[in-house]
C-alpha cells in the first residue's frame, strides 16, 4: 500500500493535516485516512464562527463504509469552509491534499508543534494495520 504523505504538512494521530498559513490554518483529512474510508459520499461541515478545542469532532465523513468523525487537530474558530467538499465529497478520495475541510484562525499556534512531521506521521502509518 503506498500513501502520499506531503513534507510540507503537519499530521494528527487522527489522520488530519494542517497547513499554517499566517495565523490561520488549513485542515483536511490525510491520504490514509481517505484510503481506509475508501468511497467517500458525504462531508458535513461545521459554520463558520464556529470554535473548536484540539481533539474535538469538527466535520463528518461518511464514506460506503462508514462515517467518521473528523478532529480538530488544534484549537480555532473556524474563518471558511470548503463547499467544494460538501458539493463532491469523492474529490477527497482523489485529492486530499488539495480539498481542504475548514480554514480556522488558530488560538494557540504553538499546538502545531505537537503534531507529526511528514516523517513521524510515516512512520507512525507504518505501524498500523489498514
Amino acid at each position: 500500500m503506498s500513501i502520499k504523505i506531503m513534507p510540507d504538512l503537519r499530521y494528527a494521530k487522527t489522520d488530519e493535516w494542517v497547513r499554517v498559513e499566517g495565523d490561520e490554518a488549513v485542515i483536511g483529512i490525510s491520504d490514509y485516512a481517505q484510503d481506509a474510508l475508501s468511497d467517500i459520499v458525504y462531508v458535513e461541515l461545521p459554520g463558520p464562527g464556529e470554535t473548536f478545542e484540539a481533539g474535538k469532532p469538527f466535520a463528518v465523513v461518511e464514506s460506503v463504509k462508514a462515517a467518521s468523525d473528523v478532529l480538530m487537530p488544534i484549537d480555532g474558530e473556524v474563518v471558511a469552509v470548503n463547499d467544494a467538499a460538501v458539493d463532491s465529497p469523492e474529490s477527497l478520495n482523489g485529492e486530499p491534499y488539495t480539498t481542504w475541510l475548514v480554514r480556522i484562525a488558530m488560538s494557540n499556534p504553538s499546538q502545531v508543534d505537537k503534531l507529526m512531521d511528514a516523517t513521524a506521521y510515516e512512520a507512525y502509518c507504518a505501524t498500523r494495520e489498514h
